[in-house]
């Protein structure tokens, strides 16, 4: 399987699938190996941890310590349940790719496949 996906790190997706199935977000992480995305405050998991101690303390005060508890973090999604929302319609889109001449030679584009759409996503 390759290790490239459409989705980049900084995207508003749209899931499509699962507990959060139509909540929008932004990709924190994305992991092309894995083919899985983070989102922020989406896919949320309860995760009991211990009290431990920071590793880049100041030297001037005291042992700062991360408090421990039962803590919400955002889990992994699977790449194929979110679908990138286009800036320019504002819809959950598909992503094609265009190649772009330029004078440094051609790069490839994500665009909006959106029927009369075709905006460029990449920032």
């Amino acid at each position: 399987m390759s290790a490239k996906m459409k989705v980049q790190k900084g995207d508003l997706v749209q899931v499509l699938a699962g507990k959060d199935r139509g909540k929008r977000g932004r990709v924190v992480d994305a992991r092309p190996s894995e083919r899985r995305v983070i989102v922020e405050n989406l896919n949320l998991a309860k995760r009991h941890t211990k009290p431990r101690p920071m590793r880049d303390t100041s030297r001037m005060g005291g042992a700062s310590i991360i408090p421990g508890g039962i803590i919400e973090k955002p889990m992994l999604i699977d790449v194929s349940n979110v679908m990138i929302v286009c800036p320019t319609c504002n819809e959950a889109t598909r992503v094609g790719i265009t190649i772009v001449e330029g004078k440094g030679g051609s790069s490839r584009r994500r665009v909006c496949k959106r029927d009369g759409c075709g905006e460029v996503l990449d920032r």
